[in-house]
């Protein structure tokens, strides 16, 4: 492989890339618990923000495409955010740990997180109007037969970690 083929593959798995490192972060900064909190959160927040009847009336007769986008990222962010809050608050225990013990586990509680954001992307929210992500990107998540299989996947990581 040459070096303008590994840049390419890495250009086009970028939004991927982005996504594991700051699910990543997270694990090593503040700890799985802090992660597994956010990941069921995504899960929670996937429920809500489907069924959410306001979007219409937050943006109004002028909306464009990009306009709905960011709107049903922006609300799906907030029922997000309290999700995982509501999480924190049921399941408060933190594991006693420095940064990089349990590595492997942290990695892939990333992994979940990564991937659950991923499957989001391509079947239940906007992401890909806004940014396009490569063919090994869309070759792993554009099929809606696997969307269910990466729907568990997440589940089966949090069951092992």
């Amino acid at each position: 492989m040459d070096t303008a083929t590994i840049l390419g593959f890495l250009q086009e798995s970028l939004f991927m890339i982005i996504v594991l490192c700051i699910f990543l972060f997270l694990a090593l900064r503040k700890g799985r618990q802090t992660v597994t909190n956010i990941i069921l959160g995504l899960y929670l927040a996937l429920l809500i923000s489907l069924e959410f009847p306001y979007y219409d009336a937050i943006l109004g007769s002028a909306s464009s495409a990009k306009s709905e986008s960011i709107l049903m990222l922006i609300v799906f962010g907030g029922f997000t955010f309290a999700a995982t809050l509501l999480f924190t608050r049921i399941l408060p225990r933190e594991y006693d740990e420095t940064s990089f013990e349990g590595f492997g586990g942290k990695f892939l509680l990333a992994l979940a997180g990564t991937v659950l954001v991923m499957a989001y992307s391509y079947h239940a929210l906007p992401v890909t109007e806004l940014i396009t992500p490569g063919s090994p990107i869309n070759y792993l998540f554009a099929s809606s037969q696997s969307f269910f299989y990466w729907l568990i996947a997440p589940i089966i990581i949090l069951y092992i970690t």
